[in-house]
């Protein structure tokens, strides 16, 4: 009997490790996808042989506590061609990675609140001790959504943590991480650094 649940345990790990690494991989090849269809994008079908990413990992994949924070203000996050967006920080969440407790604040961009497509739309840049070293210099960023809170919890997948467009280009807005969101851990997952040529504007 002990044999027999042993086993089924096993069995179902693997489908678990099998199913999300299928489930990434999907992800990553929508990902790409998007670059072709969209207009204003950096990147062509030639660029996405440089696009390179860590092996799914599950361990990337944490569950944290929601704090909605109240009274706040309206402020300018700067972007990497100098100029800024107005955003408003929306809650702390914390969590248990690498063996340690960190902190990070989920953003609302005000100008995308107005945006019946986007106005659920929850931004996580964050930058960590792997960037210009195997990963953007500039930071990652993580999208998520308000329905994605439930019973102040949200899962957060470091496995989709992307690039901004100004890793591929400038002339773009990408908003800076700010300094709340460096995390004092390397995040093995998600986007690596981009191999291609910078592109200029």
């Amino acid at each position: 009997m002990k044999y027999f649940i042993i086993l089924s345990l096993l069995i179902s790990s693997t489908c678990f490790g099998q199913s999300y690494t299928e489930q990434i991989a999907k992800h990553r090849e929508t990902y790409k996808a998007d670059f072709i269809k969209e207009s204003h994008s950096p990147l062509k079908e030639t660029d996405l042989k440089n696009l390179h990413f860590y092996n799914a990992d599950s361990t990337y994949r944490v569950v944290a506590d929601v704090k909605i924070l109240t009274n706040e203000k309206v402020f300018k996050m700067p972007t990497y061609d100098g100029t800024s967006k107005e955003f408003i920080r929306y809650a702390q969440i914390s969590f248990t990675l690498n063996g340690k407790a960190l902190k990070m604040t989920l953003y609302r961009n005000i100008g995308l609140m107005t945006n019946p497509a986007y106005k659920d739309l929850l931004f996580l840049p964050f930058t960590d001790q792997t960037n210009n070293k195997t990963t953007y210099g500039g930071g990652r960023y993580i999208d998520l959504a308000l329905k994605d809170i439930n019973e102040n919890r949200i899962t957060v997948d470091f496995n989709k943590a992307y690039n901004p467009y100004c890793a591929y280009s400038d002339g773009y807005r990408c908003p800076i991480p700010p300094e709340e969101n460096d995390l004092a851990t390397s995040i093995l997952a998600g986007e690596k650094l981009f191999t291609g040529e910078k592109k200029h504007k």
